[in-house]
């Protein structure tokens, strides 16, 4: 007989009857019904003891539960990393250019043989607002004549030295001052009488003493004149370093 449904078979629990031969036996008959997919899936459900993974269906029909998807998490809104990474270097490079430090560029050569003609340094602007500026120290200050021009020296005495020019040989307080950064060549015989710098005040010389415009020629500069220490040389390649 064929009919539609799936055909399993039934074991009734064996009873053993006695037999005239003594150790054997013999198990009943085996039933053998016909289910149709729906009662087999309730005879499942009771057997098993739990109905929640079948689902009913109204139309009488059953199916398994898909398992449930899990919705791809949504992308992060907001810009992309390297966006981040520009935005923050380029405000940590504006607050170092704004508050630290300065490209500027050298017009003339004055400072030679350290800094020449259109050589590109970074000054330190915060370096005498937390500190003390020193003697050898290279500054960058406003031209006492005209403020909208800046000007680059050497400091060669601070305020309350006593000094002198005597043919070209500096004495600071008496004593020669020893500066190996003025080759023979670049040296004058200029001499200058004694002075006493006042308070606030700082005798700026330039290295190239033989053409050089400094406080030889405009006299000792103001503290608040003085806005930078020159640090770096960065352009051209063949002058980058330190300046000393």
């Amino acid at each position: 007989m064929c009919q539609t449904g799936l055909a399993i078979l039934l074991h009734s629990r064996p009873s053993w009857q006695s037999s005239s031969h003594e150790g054997s036996c013999s198990p009943r008959p085996l039933r053998k019904a016909i289910l149709s997919g729906e009662s087999l899936m309730r005879i499942l459900a009771v057997y098993t003891g739990t109905r929640g993974n079948i689902l009913e269906l109204p139309t009488g029909e059953t199916r398994v539960p898909q398992a449930e998807e899990t919705p791809a998490p949504a992308r992060a809104s907001g810009m992309h990393p390297w966006a981040r990474d520009l935005v923050i270097s380029v405000l940590i490079a504006a607050f170092i250019i704004v508050f630290l430090y300065q490209p500027v560029r050298v017009e003339g050569t004055s400072m030679l043989p350290m800094l020449e003609d259109q050589d590109r340094l970074f000054i330190n602007k915060i370096a005498y607002r937390v500190g003390e500026i020193h003697t050898g120290d290279v500054v960058v200050f406003e031209y006492p004549r005209d403020h909208s021009k800046s000007y680059i020296k050497r400091v060669i005495a601070l305020p309350g030295d006593h000094i002198r020019i005597d043919h070209g040989t500096v004495y600071v307080n008496s004593v020669a001052l020893r500066e190996p950064y003025v080759p023979s060549r670049y040296a004058d015989d200029r001499s200058e009488g004694e002075i006493v710098l006042p308070p606030q005040k700082y005798f700026l010389m330039g290295d190239h003493r033989s053409i050089s415009s400094d406080s030889r020629e405009f006299g000792p500069v103001d503290r608040s004149l003085i806005y930078g220490k020159a640090v770096f040389v960065y352009w051209p390649m063949e002058q980058v370093g330190v300046v000393r």
